[in-house]
């Protein structure tokens, strides 16, 4: 028997410091004006000593678990999507079974960047529909403070980034009013190292040294021409795709949720297949870019604010590293 899968439930979780852009303009050359024209971002969080990409994980997953109502013996799998993981190794999703008490489900760590949320659905919505799983926990969690050049040097990257998880339970669908319609991934590494961060790599020998340091190579780096260009490209690709495949129009859509990577980028692809303002929502003017976090915190946050109601239709899109993009369509 096939089954169809749904969203029973979702939750969030950010750092309590907020890293405003007025706080950076004294630690680098730049002022609140130049980073909002650039990139719409007004502040971020980040995190304190003691705070973790686990930590927030398991904050954002016990809410989206209360919210589902599903009982936590009852999660079967669990998918964690990061390019932030708090160690090297083990992945990040045993510490998050760890600190939510779930014993010898399985734990599965994906490494899409910007993408992993839709790519983590996309696991999710097939597992469930073969009957493999029943509940899965999908989480998307970022630390990027600890790991940014925090100087002038570094700005251009710095200034983006945001640390925050968001959770959901992914579950079995008991009507086609509430479910995961379909979902659209893909990749293309011919350009991977136009974002990327170079060091440390088990590729080089050793992983990391003195020299590559001094070069600031285990700073992330990015191409943002290109970046922006492949964004405006793959995006709308991404929506059309979703849109072909359950056979929609664009007034079909009643709110688009697209990864906050950049405010002009969102507002570009917006333009390009004319989704009016009011039907999509970013977040990336308080949280910034939290890369595989930033989809499911955005949808929370459309959510609270009543903008997404029982049983619409919703699109999530993104673009990311590696180069990967996707959608997903779903009736919440």
């Amino acid at each position: 028997m096939t089954h169809r899968s749904r969203i029973l439930g979702i939750g969030m979780s950010v750092p309590k410091r907020i890293v405003t852009n007025n706080d950076l303009a004294t630690k680098m050359e730049t002022s609140h004006e130049w980073i909002v024209e650039r990139t719409g971002i007004e502040q971020r969080h980040w995190v304190e000593e003691g705070e973790t990409g686990t930590t927030l994980a398991t904050a954002a997953s016990k809410q989206a678990i209360e919210r589902s109502g599903v009982d936590p013996k009852d999660i079967d799998l669990i998918i964690y999507a990061t390019l932030s993981p708090d160690f090297f190794f083990p992945g990040t999703a045993v510490f998050v079974q760890r600190a939510l008490g779930m014993k010898e489900i399985p734990c599965l760590d994906i490494r899409q960047q910007c993408t992993g949320f839709i790519y983590g659905l996309s696991i999710a919505d097939a597992y469930i529909r073969t009957g493999m799983f029943k509940n899965i926990l999908m989480i998307g969690s970022e630390v990027h403070s600890t790991g940014l050049d925090v100087s002038t040097a570094g700005r251009d990257i710095t200034v983006l980034f945001g640390d925050g998880a968001g959770a959901v339970v992914v579950g079995r669908a008991t009507d086609d009013k509430h479910m995961i319609l379909s979902t659209h991934i893909h990749a293309d590494g011919s350009e991977a190292e136009i974002l990327w961060t170079e060091y440390p790599a088990s590729a080089r020998h050793p992983r990391i040294s003195e020299a590559a340091m001094a070069e600031r190579k285990h700073f992330p780096t990015m191409n943002g021409k290109k970046v922006f260009k492949h964004a405006v490209t793959r995006m709308p690709q991404a929506i059309m795709e979703g849109m072909i495949a359950n056979d929609l129009k664009l007034t079909d859509i009643d709110m688009m949720i697209p990864h906050q990577a950049n405010l002009r980028i969102n507002q570009m692809v917006a333009q390009m297949i004319g989704m009016p303002a009011e039907k999509t929502h970013n977040t990336i003017m308080k949280y910034g870019n939290t890369t595989a976090a930033s989809i499911p915190m955005c949808m929370y946050d459309a959510l609270e604010l009543g903008k997404i109601k029982d049983g619409n239709l919703v699109c999530l899109v993104a673009f990311g590293a590696g180069l990967t993009w996707g959608s997903a369509f779903l009736r919440w």
